[in-house]
């Protein structure tokens, strides 16, 4: 055993019992580097990572090259989702040298931890012009033993190439301009035929969803609102979509959404299921509400953890084999469900003898939303049923901060949209959780798993995407608690991760120093982390305008101007915010209860809206602004220009809905 048996990582642990005699990322390990006089070897990856488990399995089981290894490196793995900041900095060094990145992720580093050598997976044996891990490590060892101070000047001359580039981009409003540039780009690419951007691999682009959808209900663009459904629809009915217990895989390696990369992430998820739930609102699609209650309940049933929290994923192997438990033959579904239903799921799944995915097995598409929903239901819980006694893919339980508060939003504005009090109460566990376990002195940690913390200092989107659920939870119950504590999130956002020119790094200026500081604006698979903290700025200032979080998120917004204009894919979730500050955002203070009033505010607003409701002077937006004739009321404000106040839900619909 090694030095990770005790990682609070699930994906250290995995490599717990490899013969190489990996440390933990922490000051020691480099410290013993400098000792030795020899390079660390920096592992990174992640536990539903399939070439991360094939590495491990070639290399760092070999006896013999973990000899090698442990006699001429300090090896340290690190969990990219425990430590993003790690990840980041040496992603951009792999990047810069390869022109490429991925996972598994190798870096070779000084002492120092300056980069001179990166790549991503090697092999066992050389092929395809790829050399194996012994060659690179024996090279490497090579270099640093004949040339070590030559090694040393490259390593420098890296890092101070790095710290150059990590500069902020120049500030640029994203006005209307912008966001039509925007749309324009987006609709460009688009693909018409199976929707969403790109080629294969084809990733789900949750983000730029949720932009155009705001953008349509904002402006009525119905090209907006036409790339929405018709992505929605195709991953909806594709293999990515897991048809038997909902939830989206974190990929499709083909354009067409048929043939998914297994593993499931809880950020997919629960950006999907906001996606997909704001569709539904807005369009009343029953499909969209139908993938949105699923996905839901998929994260309730299927991630959420003994704690009342949602687990980081699932892996895209079972038993070291990609889609073991999820693929099908005509003659295991005719097994199952017999002669009749079996030749009927074979039609409505797409299951061909020849098979869709690999050995003639295939993936479970829908060529059709099935008119018969009582029998859709009937062989869809036989065959559920039929896979629960396969093998299963591992789970990476480990609770993400971040994460977590993208789910609590997604849940609660889906239990709101849909009157489920269920979701809302998975919604507000998780929270109380994450304020019980991850808050320590009013700072925030990365990760826990099984109720204990974990020592990685929480990152920038940690904060911005959990004052961000705070302030869902705050909406949607108008209890004044979940205001408070996200305004003291935000706060020490401001004082630790914003520096005087109003810059916002990933990383705080009182934690670990890296040899860059990652200030990364991009999203990616989910927001970046200074998006996060815009929408949640932004949010705060429109529930407690006295907060003074208004100027913060439109300074904020300023710095992605440049990086909405010229790659949108990747500013999906600025695009959001933007959205909702053109908008106002609109606020809606329902005074009193009536249920009515406030399911027609939920139903009707525009993403982005900000709704509170309560008793008059409960909540900062329920201040002075009393019951009209003792009755239920509407206050509809957006920007500093209010609609006069009513009592009736038809008109509250009069006033929220676009007039075209």
């Amino acid at each position: 055993m090694n030095r990770l048996t005790d990682a609070t990582s699930p994906y250290l642990r995995q490599h717990a019992d490899n013969p190489v005699d990996w440390w933990p990322w922490c000051p020691e390990a480099f410290a013993e580097a400098a000792r030795r006089d020899v390079p660390v070897f920096l592992s990174v990856g992640y536990a539903a990572c399939h070439w991360c488990h094939v590495m491990a399995h070639e290399s760092f089981e070999d006896e013999q090259l973990a000899a090698f290894v442990n006699e001429h490196f300090v090896s340290i793995k690190v969990d990219r989702e425990e430590r993003p900041d790690v990840d980041a900095v040496y992603m951009t060094a792999t990047q810069a040298m390869t022109g490429q990145g991925g996972w598994p992720m190798t870096c070779f580093l000084t002492p120092d931890g300056e980069p001179f050598y990166c790549g991503t997976y090697f092999p066992s044996a050389p092929m395809r012009g790829m050399p194996s891990f012994r060659q690179v490590t024996e090279a490497v060892w090579d270099a640093w033993r004949e040339r070590a101070a030559e090694v040393r000047e490259s390593a420098a001359t890296i890092t101070g190439k790095l710290a150059e580039h990590a500069s902020p981009l120049p500030r640029a409003e994203v006005d209307e301009a912008a966001v039509d540039a925007a749309l324009g780009t987006l609709t460009a690419e688009f693909d018409a035929e199976t929707g969403g951007f790109g080629g294969a691999p084809k990733f789900p682009p949750s983000m730029v969803l949720e932009f155009l959808l705001r953008h349509h209900e904002r402006t009525g663009s119905a090209d907006a609102l036409r790339l929405v459904q018709r992505c929605c629809s195709a991953m909806a009915q594709g293999g990515i979509y897991d048809q038997l217990a909902g939830g989206f895989a974190r990929y499709s390696v083909d354009a067409n959404w048929v043939v998914p990369h297994f593993e499931k992430m809880l950020y997919d998820n629960a950006l999907l299921l906001r996606a997909y739930t704001h569709l539904a609102r807005r369009t009343g699609s029953a499909q969209a509400r139908r993938i949105a209650e699923e996905t839901a309940g998929f994260l309730v049933t299927g991630m959420r953890t003994a704690e009342g929290a949602f687990a980081a994923s699932f892996d895209a192997d079972t038993d070291g084999v990609e889609g073991l438990t999820y693929v099908w033959t005509p003659a295991q579904l005719a097994e199952v469900l017999g002669a009749e239903d079996g030749a009927w799921a074979v039609e409505l799944f797409g299951v061909t003898e020849q098979g869709t995915f690999e050995a003639g097995s295939s993936t479970l598409c829908l060529t059709e939303e099935p008119a018969d929903r009582d029998r859709f239901e009937r062989v869809r819980t036989a065959l559920l049923a039929a896979r629960a006694n396969r093998p299963q893919p591992g789970c990476d339980d480990k609770v993400v901060t971040e994460w977590n508060g993208l789910a609590i939003t997604a849940l609660a504005e889906a239990g709101a949209a849909f009157g489920r009090d269920d979701l809302l109460a998975a919604a507000t566990g998780a929270a109380e959780f994450l304020l019980r376990v991850h808050l320590i002195d009013e700072r925030l940690v990365r990760t826990s798993r099984h109720g204990v913390a974990g020592t990685a200092a929480g990152v920038l989107g940690d904060y911005g995407c959990l004052a961000t659920a705070l302030l869902t939870l705050h909406q949607v119950t108008g209890e004044t608690g979940w205001l408070e504590r996200a305004g003291a999130l935000l706060d020490i956002a401001v004082r630790h991760f914003r520096d005087d020119e109003g810059a916002w790094f990933d990383t705080a200026d009182d934690t670990e120093r890296l040899i860059t500081r990652p200030a990364d604006p991009g999203d990616n698979a989910s927001p970046s982390g200074a998006a996060a903290v815009a929408e949640a700025l932004l949010i705060a200032s429109a529930l407690d305008p006295e907060r003074g979080y208004r100027g913060l998120a439109e300074e904020a917004v300023q710095g992605a101007g440049v990086l909405a204009r010229r790659a949108p894919r990747f500013a999906g979730h600025w695009l959001s915010v933007a959205e909702a500050m053109l908008a106002g955002p609109v606020q809606i203070a329902v005074v009193g209860a009536d249920r009515e009033l406030y399911r027609t505010a939920v139903e009707t607003a525009a993403g982005g809206s900000v709704i509170v409701r309560g008793a008059p002077g409960q909540a900062p937006l329920l201040e002075d602004r009393p019951l009209l004739e003792g009755r239920a009321t509407a206050y509809v404000c957006r920007g500093f220009v209010c609609d006069r106040p009513v009592t009736d839900p038809a008109q509250l619909r009069d006033q929220l809905v676009r007039q075209e």
